[in-house]
């Protein structure tokens, strides 16, 4: 039995991948794996950074 991770099944990657390979090259694959890196990090570093900002917000008005 294969694992499924939500819709995705080891099958449907594989097939994406080879789609991938395809159309972009092996040349641009790494570069695009890059970037997307990337801009997963900034998203995440951009929501904890509005997290934290209502932290501080809460903490300030307990205090007055």
């Amino acid at each position: 039995m294969l694992t499924t991770f939500g819709f995705i099944t080891p099958m449907t990657a594989g097939i994406v991948l080879v789609i991938a390979l395809v159309i972009f090259g092996p040349g641009k694959l790494p570069e695009l794996g890059k970037s997307l890196g990337k801009g997963i990090k900034e998203f995440k570093s951009a929501s904890e950074g509005e997290e934290r900002k209502e932290d501080k917000e809460i903490k300030t008005e307990k205090i007055d």
